[in-house]
């Protein structure tokens, strides 16, 4: 009963160029370059647990004992007195003013003391400073190392130096087992973002970075099916550069390290502006919505993939929004505060303790 949605879904008229098959593309002995394999865009799910596995095994045992040295604590705010009706109301129901003068008079409580547990509860489930530490530490070392493998990769591809090699003799362009690597492991890294981002720290950008996972995914999926590998290697080294900073920044505040963490907020501004507002629409995007047209006959599958980079510029620049209103307001206290993408005040908080602090943070005690 599927078969006939499915051939009709992938229909070659919108997935491939004109006067292309998928007999054309697939893989095989007998082709003179190698394709890639449509079926091998499900292989990043299970690795995405490979992910999540070893992320447990790093952040237990090499990136918490490392914050714990330098000094961040895991701790959270004392527990409530228990309090069965206040517990279920604060799980199922919106905490309005009127809700809370209920409570209270069923409970023979104040308002005062009604509100005051609720939030103490609400502390209870933010995550430590070294939780939030972890989390960052471990996305800060993948960053790292998927973008000094992505140039070691790309390297000595032509299409690094001349993104007209990315349409030139399209769809009939080889793989390599590199980049083969390169995407999955990509493709693997965000499958498992998407899947720990329920239970991850959630700030206030929750749903823009799942819509940023989500539309990443199926940009390297597409890309992939329709062997536009190419471009897609392009745009994965392009966003790995930014987000290391955007980690680190994170990970340094968290750790008490205000000057590294001021350094690093110039890194982030220079290398996010750069890279997300200057190379990412005037390079790749102008490159695939004008020179592409030209290069090759267009198909409707390459308007969705063309689509999707539109989408992630505009996730871009309101993420740059938020990072210069956060400059604006590091210029104006003296050092680093809010957190970077969210807008939120998580790394305006403590670090819970006052070990390697700079004389900024000593003498300006200011947060948002």
């Amino acid at each position: 009963m599927l078969l006939p949605l499915l051939n009709a879904f992938w229909n070659e008229d919108v997935w491939l160029p004109p006067n292309t098959t998928w007999a054309d593309l697939a893989p095989g002995p007998d082709k003179a370059v190698i394709y890639t394999d449509h079926r091998h865009v499900f292989f990043p799910i299970p690795l995405a647990l490979v992910f999540i596995t070893l992320r447990y095994i790093l952040e237990r045992f090499v990136f918490a004992p490392f914050g714990r040295y330098l000094g961040i604590k895991d701790v959270k705010p004392r527990k409530p007195p228990s309090n069965p009706k206040l517990e279920v109301a604060y799980k199922t129901s919106p905490r309005t003013k009127q809700q809370i003068c209920s409570l209270a008079k069923q409970l023979d409580m104040s308002e005062r003391q009604v509100e005051r547990w609720l939030r103490k509860r609400k502390c209870q489930d933010k995550p430590s400073t070294l939780v939030k530490f972890c989390e960052n530490m471990w996305k800060c070392t993948f960053y790292i190392c998927n973008f000094i493998f992505g140039l070691i990769v790309l390297w000595d591809k032509v299409w690094l130096w001349d993104i007209d090699q990315c349409y030139l003799g399209y769809p009939h362009q080889g793989l390599t087992p590199d980049i083969w690597w390169y995407y999955m492991i990509s493709a693997a890294f965000y499958w498992s973002l998407t899947i720990s981002q329920f239970w991850d720290v959630r700030r206030k950008d929750f749903w823009q970075m799942f819509v940023h996972h989500i539309a990443t995914i199926l940009l390297l999926s597409f890309s992939w099916v329709c062997n536009l590998h190419r471009i897609g290697t392009l745009v994965l080294l392009l966003h790995d550069c930014a987000d290391i900073f955007v980690e680190a920044v994170k990970a340094a505040k968290y750790a008490g390290y205000q000057k590294l963490c001021d350094s690093l907020f110039v890194g982030l501004i220079v290398t996010w502006i750069s890279t997300r507002v200057g190379i990412f629409p005037f390079y790749i995007i102008w490159s695939t919505s004008i020179r592409a047209p030209m290069l090759l006959p267009m198909f409707p599958a390459y308007y969705i993939f063309n689509s999707l980079l539109c989408l992630l510029l505009i996730l871009h620049i309101v993420w740059t929004c938020l990072i210069l209103q956060i400059a604006y307001i590091t210029i104006k206290a003296g050092q680093m505060e809010g957190d970077i993408r969210s807008s939120s005040s998580e790394l305006s908080e403590s670090p819970n303790h006052s070990n390697h602090s700079s004389p900024t943070r000593a003498n300006n005690k200011k947060h948002i």
